[in-house]
């Protein structure tokens, strides 16, 4: 459509949109109050699959464990992708909301952890399912087809990957433009959008540290392993500030250093977990190879019995917009939010969900909907304070209901019907 008819279209959708918005709060709020851990996302894609099924979409389900798919064919037209990610996080919620989450499940690991939705992943299901119903109920507004994607396991890097795994591509038409959009810090009402490259590459490793354990009183018995990961974790800090030039963005976070139970007992071992995000792939193989380089240096020279053990957790691609296609995005956005509507920077946050268009082939447009309260994120940005805002994962995390709930069902349809005929 036309940028004109674009507006004209969401101008008639408004009124029903503010109808159907009371409804989207309570499963909003449902959604968030039970939150599930990645790749155990069974009851959220039911409620997802049983709302699809009402609103006559052709439904499949259990798409790479979880996975929801909900397909409409209205006309002749393109085929659009539309996608929500319904993971939550390990993390105890701590915003203090009236719906706040006091769920607490098992990892994979086996350990029970509190779990919620401090991403907000609660909320891109529900601009999907609003979308679903809004279009399914206006189908005279609208040609083509329409395939609405609920996607479990972004947090852990394995679910887009695994809809593909599971015969995605064989099962579903080939789309013409896969869209998705994550809620941020940011000023609420608010849709940023971006060419080229808009979230990092994000890659996480577990790196097992090797040395012999002993008394707490007899060291010199012992190859001290706390010391090994301390050192180990001093000396990488040193990739980004010593080995990766000013001007490339790169980020290594050492989140995790686990070892030993005891204050008298030196371990037989030492666990580092460390998160890398950067958005050349030069710069990312450059700080991988130095990784190694430096842990395994680090053990010899501890004399240690043997070589640590790297094991992969997650990798991310960098999610990166296709010019032409963003441009049409964004003029769109444009025509609708006017200057709500703005051109963002990269975030180095990590996404899956270009695997999608990767494998597929086609091009993709990801974007960024404000949900911070808008006189709240004005204040700290005068105040050169935005970094004080709880961000997403952290245990404060809470987004405001309005105008975010509307703002992001409206991008997310926006930019739909930017492609549908």
């Amino acid at each position: 459509m036309e940028n004109a008819q674009i507006k004209t279209f969401n101008k008639t959708m408004d009124s029903f949109i503010d109808k159907l918005l009371p409804e989207l709060e309570e499963i909003y709020k449902d959604i968030h109050s039970n939150p599930e851990l990645s790749m155990q996302e069974f009851r959220t894609a039911k409620i997802a699959a049983d709302y699809l099924t009402k609103y006559q979409y052709e439904v499949s389900t259990a798409i790479g464990v979880t996975g929801v798919i909900g397909l409409m064919k209205n006309g002749d037209g393109p085929t659009v992708m539309l996608r929500a990610d319904m993971d939550a996080l390990p993390v105890t919620e701590a915003t203090g909301l009236p719906y706040a989450s006091t769920k607490v499940a098992r990892d994979e690991e086996g350990i029970e952890v509190g779990v919620s939705h401090v991403c907000g992943h609660d909320l891109h299901v529900t601009w999907l399912m609003g979308a679903a119903r809004l279009f399914s109920e206006h189908r005279d507004q609208w040609k083509g087809t329409l395939m609405l994607v609920f996607q479990p396991g972004e947090e852990v890097g394995r679910g887009a990957q695994g809809m593909i795994d599971d015969g995605m591509m064989d099962r579903f038409p080939k789309p013409d433009i896969i869209l998705g959009q994550h809620v941020m810090v940011g000023e609420s009402g608010t849709v940023g959008h971006r060419s080229g490259a808009i979230l990092s590459a994000g890659n996480s490793l577990k790196v097992k540290l090797f040395g012999r354990g002993a008394h707490g009183s007899q060291p010199q018995t012992s190859i001290d392993p706390v010391i090994m990961a301390a050192a180990t974790t001093m000396r990488l800090q040193t990739i980004v500030s010593r080995e990766v030039a000013p001007i490339e963005n790169a980020v290594l976070t050492i989140g995790a250093l686990q070892a030993g139970t005891k204050e008298n007992i030196i371990p037989d071992d030492a666990t580092l977990k460390l998160n890398i995000r950067t958005f050349d792939e030069g710069v990312r193989d450059h700080i991988l190879s130095a990784v190694k380089r430096i842990c395994c240096a680090e053990c010899a020279a501890s004399n240690a019995p043997r070589d640590p053990e790297f094991t992969t957790l997650d990798s991310y691609p960098v999610t990166e917009n296709d010019a032409v296609a963003t441009r049409r995005v964004a003029e769109a956005f444009d025509a609708q939010f006017g200057d709500k509507s703005y051109e963002t920077q990269p975030a180095s946050a990590s996404e899956d969900f270009s695997i999608f268009g990767r494998s597929w082939k086609v091009p993709y447009v990801f974007w960024f909907v404000g949900g911070t309260d808008a006189t709240t994120y004005l204040e700290a940005k005068k105040n050169n304070q935005i970094n004080s805002i709880p961000s997403n994962h952290s245990p404060k995390f809470a987004p405001v209901i309005n105008p975010t709930l509307k703002t992001g069902l409206l991008a997310m349809m926006t930019a739909a019907i930017a492609w549908l005929d």
